[in-house]
């Protein structure tokens, strides 16, 4: 990739980190599209492994809030997820994958100003787990099922919680990545050349939990999000 190519990922990722610091997810929503318009071979496994970083750093810090049986419950699904959404990686090709995602976050999206809201039980935490492996295995966006049965809650408790289930979350899916064979040389290069990034990110969160209202900082990210999914789906039509 060129210069103006990280340039790209690196402003991409510092919104990213910012807005998961601040609402418990989103960095999927956001950074995938962009990446996949940017170089689709780095999907999913460089955010899944950047999002190690940021949700550990959130974890550790909003602790205190965390709902271990509500997290227990969804990593229950996640696992058998995560297979599911690595087969779908080697099965599927890298236009098909785009499509993936571009879909993946649009419905996520919709689904979050829709406002639906299930009840919390460990039946549909699971179910809620399920999805969110296939979907951030297969294409890093994984966030739109935990934050829909998750919502609702305390910030701190989203947070903390949403942050401890994907952290182990990824770890589960990077291991699975790479034992396909999806971790190359060209993501560990990306990923330790965005990991300052990330982390300025994650300390731009803690300032701006201070002054921004979380509603208006969520809706921001979903529209940056939907319009690099339309984006990525117009290129993906013109292209083909």
């Amino acid at each position: 990739m060129s210069p103006a190519d990280y340039a790209v990922l690196g402003a991409t990722m510092f919104v990213a980190s910012g807005l998961q610091g601040s609402i418990g997810f989103g960095a999927g929503l956001v950074a995938a599209p962009v990446i996949a318009l940017v170089e689709p071979s780095l999907l999913p496994a460089l955010v899944v492994m950047l999002a190690c970083v940021l949700t550990l750093l959130v974890a550790i810090r909003d602790r205190a809030a965390l709902d271990v049986r509500g997290a227990s419950w969804a990593l229950a699904g996640r696992a058998p997820g995560s297979m599911l959404g690595a087969w779908l990686v080697v099965a599927v090709s890298a236009t098909t994958l785009s499509w993936i995602v571009a879909i993946a976050v649009l419905t996520g999206i919709g689904s979050a100003f829709l406002g639906w809201r299930p009840a919390r039980t460990p039946a549909t935490l699971a179910i809620a787990g399920v999805l969110s492996g296939i979907m951030g295995t297969a294409t890093s966006v994984g966030g739109a099922p935990m934050a829909i049965i998750w919502q609702g809650l305390p910030p701190a408790r989203i947070r903390a919680t949403m942050s401890a289930f994907f952290l182990v979350g990824s770890l589960m899916s990077v291991g699975l990545l790479a034992f396909a064979g999806l971790v190359t040389p060209a993501v560990v290069q990306a990923f330790l050349l965005l990991v300052p990034v990330v982390l300025a990110g994650f300390f731009a969160s803690r300032w701006l939990n201070r002054f921004l209202d979380a509603d208006r900082l969520r809706l921001a990210g979903l529209f940056a999000a939907a319009a690099g999914a339309v984006v990525l789906a117009v290129r993906l039509i013109l292209g083909g």
